[in-house]
């Protein structure tokens, strides 16, 4: 069933809740994936790229790497393969979606589809209030969860301003292929009761040289991944784009930037928006 956002831009308040079906949502999703949008100019992705870069994505100086995903909204046909490679990569129920594709109405440009994956935030809140330290960020600057340290508070479900992570109130439904897997952080398999789960851009894969799965099963090519530090993001076509030119060029935006969390996910707008 499609998730449906409508904001309204043409009363100069972008992103606020403008129907009765849009209260809805935040009440019962509590997401607000189209809320809190700004524009990021060249500037601001060079001066913000230099402090990770002499930072890391996590403030630690060994940091080797700088995740970011750019999703093209020109291009996404709200196909929601992403969502089904990413099921089937992580042997997640039907029901649950670390990736989501949200339709989104802003007002000006009619109807457009939005992906949304865990953001990967610079400074992310899941973490902030994670009583165990369940929930880390590691060399990488990606936001992981180690069940081992997981209690099931669920503090990290009502932080996240993404509405990006999920809880398993059953226990799941086990395959052999799943009970196979040797836990680990990077690869939390096999499901477990009672934990806190969410989109961990597939850490497990890149380490064999390969693109999260919502990458390579998005057919449109809208999902680029790459390293920000070498200023490169590719997408399932084989298209490698440079980062920080992509940006500026495009209008790129991040959800909602002004919470200060610094997500590693840019935007590119749809059709009718772009600078």
């Amino acid at each position: 069933m499609d998730e449906r956002i409508s904001t309204d831009a043409s009363n100069g308040n972008e992103g606020e809740p403008t129907d009765p079906q849009r209260r809805r949502f935040i009440k019962g999703v509590g997401i607000a994936a189209a809320t809190g949008v700004i524009s990021l100019t060249a500037g601001q992705l060079l001066a913000e790229g230099a402090a990770r870069a002499s930072q890391g994505l996590d403030g630690k100086e060994d940091a080797r790497l700088q995740y970011a995903m750019v999703i093209d909204l020109a291009k996404c046909d709200g196909c929601k393969k992403c969502t089904k490679a990413c099921q089937k990569e992580h042997f997640l129920a039907e029901d649950q979606e670390w990736i989501k594709v949200y339709k989104v109405d802003d007002g000006i440009s009619g109807e457009y589809n939005l992906p949304r994956p865990c953001m990967m935030c610079a400074n992310p809140p899941c973490r902030n209030v994670c009583p165990t330290g369940a929930t880390f960020v590691n060399s990488d600057g990606l936001t992981l969860i180690n069940h081992d340290k997981c209690i099931g508070c669920r503090f990290c479900l009502a932080a996240c301003p993404y509405s990006a992570r999920t809880f398993t109130w059953k226990e799941p439904e086990h395959t052999p292929e799943e009970l196979a897997h040797t836990y680990s952080p990077e690869m939390p398999l096999p499901h477990r009761r009672g934990v806190a789960e969410k989109c961990m851009f597939c850490v497990h894969r890149r380490k064999e040289g390969k693109l999260p799965a919502c990458v390579e099963g998005c057919p449109m090519g809208a999902i680029y991944f790459g390293d920000a530090a070498e200023n490169a993001v590719t997408n399932s076509k084989g298209q490698t784009l440079p980062l920080r030119e992509t940006l500026a060029d495009n209008a790129a935006y991040r959800l909602r930037d002004h919470l200060g969390t610094g997500p590693s996910v840019f935007y590119l707008p749809q059709r009718g928006r772009r600078a």
